[in-house]
């Protein structure tokens, strides 16, 4: 019996919403960017552009913004392998340079691409009759992401 079309997750998932959200929870942000809670709050101790506003109930409430500067410091730390003092001089000449909105942004499209590309490669394997692999990239269900307009002009 064929199996249940799957949501995209992670950054692709941005990319397939049709409507703009401008803010997440912290769960909606581990879903996105693939990190645990606990390496959220450590890295807004140690990046001090990482300071999500709090709602009513105390809880963290992300800006697109903030998201995409997350995935750029992930980059930085997993990709990269920055130590956190690096990444964060990095951020800071990013800043310095005027570039910063802009590497952000690649960091989303390049999170984006990635998880689009494990979810090509699980399709080919299910539909090749070699099943899915073992650590499936496309998960059953996937809260609203960050959509990543494209040909918008003014991205803002």
């Amino acid at each position: 019996m064929p199996e249940a079309r799957r949501a995209p997750r992670g950054a692709a998932a941005a990319a397939a919403s049709d409507d703009v959200r401008q803010f997440f929870s912290i769960g909606d942000v581990c879903a996105l960017t693939e990190l645990k809670p606990h390496v959220l709050r450590y890295w807004e101790s140690q990046f001090k552009f990482l300071n999500p506003a709090k709602n009513r109930s105390g809880n963290r409430v992300y800006q697109r913004r903030e998201v995409e500067m997350i995935l750029l410091v992930k980059h930085l730390l997993y990709t990269e392998k920055y130590t956190i003092d690096g990444a964060r001089r990095k951020v800071d000449e990013h800043r310095r340079a005027g570039d910063l909105r802009s590497v952000a942004r690649e960091a989303l499209d390049r999170e984006t691409l990635e998880t689009m590309e494990a979810t090509l490669e699980g399709i080919v394997a299910t539909l090749s009759g070699r099943g899915a692999p073992p650590d499936d990239p496309v998960p059953d269900a996937m809260p609203d992401a960050i959509p990543n307009p494209v040909g918008d002009g003014d991205r803002a």
